[in-house]
């Protein structure tokens, strides 16, 4: 019951609540009370739920988001990546500079958005940042892609915002020598992955992702499936190398039976060849050449099995050997790339050989190997040398 000298005012409805607009006047001695309040219900899912007045409004919160039921925007990211087959890796940094967009311009939406904010944007990581200009464009394909196939606004100053100029550089190749004093340096798999990276031109995660059934010995090629690009090619297998490989295919194929006796000895498969072909990922032939030492958990799928060495593994072996070999230059996995097409070139071998052994889309990115060769400055003797 309430109080006799409370004055009778007109409810408000907020939210659900019912409730007086204020404190009123008390009974005789005119003490301020607190107004009183019916019981506050708020609906989710279809049911009436009894809330507290002060946890009404986040109960309204989560009664609006549950009507919503709307995916993320970095979900909505996300899935737009997947349905175009984009690697991991790009969904990775995409989902990464859509976040750092959104968070530079203090959590607003990207619809509320657009020229001025992405070029302020931009302009941060080079003056402030200082990032290479092949980060800066990254950054700017990452949120071009946000608008055109997230939000679905295919404006035109999307095309006008002005990208990077990325540097003209030349690549670090190694001579003969210091090719063979870096492998000296190197031993077991570490040796043989670093010996097919200048033995075939191989990029770093194509000789990761190498599986069995891509290596063949007797007409001394490999298969690349799924190179950069989506391309398939096929590259020569030295034949110096025919013999290590063998034997570490014993024990990684000894290492696999061991994975099917405990339960494991699942390898990832592409697309949806798993559906189709449900027994193939245990198959030996599906199996990574080069395994990691552990199973772990693939982030996509949730399935514990092992997957390839993780490319660091190699990247550190190179550094060490680098240290050891005393060598000057500074020397990363896509050297021996570099020197592979660089050495092929002065052996005489033809450029178009050599664009469809690295897999090059235009010559003119294996152009750029024929300014490296050992010849001095474009092979013109210098006059210091005729004194």
């Amino acid at each position: 019951m309430v109080h006799a000298g409370v004055a009778s005012r007109k409810c408000q409805t907020m939210g659900g609540m019912y409730m007086n607009d204020g404190t009123v006047a008390g009974g005789p001695d005119e003490r301020r009370i607190r107004p009183w309040r019916h019981p506050a219900w708020v609906r989710i899912d279809s049911r009436r739920v009894p809330a507290p007045p002060q946890s009404l409004q986040r109960l309204a919160e989560r009664a609006s988001a549950s009507e919503g039921n709307k995916p993320k925007l970095l979900d909505r990211v996300r899935e737009a990546i997947r349905l175009r087959h984009y690697s991991i890796r790009t969904e990775e940094a995409y989902v990464s500079w859509v976040k750092r967009f959104i968070l530079f311009h203090g959590k607003r939406h990207p619809q509320e958005m657009g020229a001025d904010e992405i070029t302020q944007f931009l302009s941060e990581l080079a003056v402030h940042g200082q990032v290479s200009a092949s980060t800066q464009n990254q950054a700017l394909c990452a949120l071009v892609f946000l608008y055109r196939h997230v939000l679905g606004l295919n404006f035109g100053w999307l095309e006008d915002v002005v990208r990077a100029k990325r540097p003209q550089r030349l690549p670090v190749v190694l001579t003969r020598a210091e090719v063979r004093a870096l492998l000296g340096a190197l031993e077991g798999v570490h040796w043989i992955m670093a010996s097919l990276l200048y033995g075939a031109g191989l990029r770093l995660l194509e000789c990761l992702r190498l599986r069995v059934k891509d290596l063949d010995f007797a007409g001394r090629q490999i298969l690349l499936r799924e190179g950069k690009g989506h391309k398939d090619r096929r590259t020569m297998l030295p034949a110096a190398l025919q013999a290590p490989l063998t034997a570490h295919l014993e024990h990684v194929r000894q290492q696999h039976q061991n994975d099917l006796v405990g339960g494991f000895g699942r390898v990832y498969l592409p697309d949806a060849l798993q559906r189709k072909y449900p027994n193939a990922s245990r198959e030996w032939s599906w199996q990574w050449v080069f395994p990691a030492s552990q199973i772990s958990l693939d982030p996509r799928s949730g399935e514990h099995r092992r997957h390839h060495v993780h490319e660091s593994v190699l990247q550190r072996a190179i550094k060490e050997a680098t240290r050891k070999a005393g060598l000057a230059k500074v020397v990363s996995c896509h050297t021996l790339r570099h020197s592979f097409a660089t050495h092929l070139l002065e052996d005489g071998y033809d450029i178009r050989t050599i664009q469809e052994l690295l897999g090059h889309r235009d010559v003119k990115t294996t152009m750029i190997y024929t300014h490296v060769l050992n010849r001095g400055g474009n092979g013109v003797y210098s006059p210091m040398d005729r004194l």
